[in-house]
């Protein structure tokens, strides 16, 4: 198993091993697509406030963006429960302990969000 190191400075355990692929593989060019709109409406808002938009319409865009964002955090965490969890419950020990903890922690963290 390999450790990514996460921005806030924790560890996580990725979903890969020699034969086994991230969850969402065979969504990636959606997932890919999705965020290049999402990289898009961020350049929108930035041009809007350059060009002093009016601060409602600012708002709807960043509600509109966040949806977004939403959107693909939830297929993103539906794919590592369907995939990853599952893959670790079948193995159990440690490891499933571990997926469970970890997509746990990753609903927190979109429920705070």
């Amino acid at each position: 198993m390999t450790t990514v190191e996460q921005p806030s400075g924790t560890a996580s355990a990725e979903c890969t091993h020699a034969s086994h692929q991230h969850g969402y593989i065979h969504r990636k060019d959606e997932y890919l697509k999705r965020l290049r709109r999402i990289e898009g409406q961020a350049r929108g808002l930035q041009r809007m406030v350059e060009d002093e938009k009016y601060c409602i319409d600012i708002l709807t865009q960043v509600s509109a963006m966040t949806k977004a964002l939403q959107a693909v955090s939830l297929g993103l965490l539906e794919e590592h429960l369907s995939h990853c969890v599952v893959a670790a419950a079948r193995t159990g020990g440690r490891e499933a302990d571990e997926k469970v903890r970890e997509a746990t922690e990753a609903i927190a963290r979109l429920v705070r969000s």
